[in-house]
């Protein structure tokens, strides 16, 4: 299925414009009676209607042709010479209930891949850090000035490991790759 719009605006609705083109077609169906049977056909019992009615059909597609109307037209399968892929299916949402989807044919299917390795090696190397700064602390047990500057070296560790050791760090500093 294809829909060609013409998106203009348009004084005369629908109905007239088929009225005004019905009395076009009557009027020409007319005109060639006419000419056929000669001077006879004029004073037919439907002539003067329809020459009344071809005039107004005149006078409508003056109209519509100065102003063009909004208008949708449905162009079957067949007459488009094309074949239509289906892009509205039937599915169902989150809930379960029935929902029509729509897949976009121009839409390219994009996989990004998310790479983590690098905040991983941050986090290791910080764990590193922290086992390395407790050794450190237990083998200077006699020298409390120097205990209380590695205390204060293994807090700041830690709590930095804290910060950076859980899924929403990871996934905000992840390199992100398109596959």
């Amino acid at each position: 299925m294809e829909l060609h719009g013409k998106y203009d605006v348009g004084r005369t609705d629908y109905g007239e414009r088929w009225m005004a083109q019905q009395a076009l077609k009557e009027a020409e169906r007319a005109k060639r009676e006419k000419e056929a049977e000669g001077a006879d056909g004029a004073k037919k019992a439907g002539g003067i209607g329809e020459a009344k009615r071809a005039e107004k059909a005149e006078h409508v597609s003056e109209a519509s042709g100065k102003t063009p109307v909004l208008q949708d037209e449905y162009i079957s399968e067949e007459r488009s010479g094309r074949e239509i892929k289906g892009i509205y299916r039937r599915g169902q949402d989150e809930n379960g209930n029935p929902k029509i989807l729509y897949d976009d044919p121009k839409k390219t299917e994009e996989k990004c891949i998310g790479n983590t390795d690098s905040v991983d090696r941050e986090i290791r190397g910080l764990k590193e850090k922290v086992k390395q700064l407790k050794q450190q602390i237990r083998a200077a047990g006699g020298d409390e000035k120097k205990v209380r500057e590695l205390e204060q070296k293994l807090a700041q560790a830690e709590g930095e490991l804290g910060r950076k050791d859980n899924d929403t760090y990871r996934k905000q500093h992840m390199d992100i790759v398109n596959g």
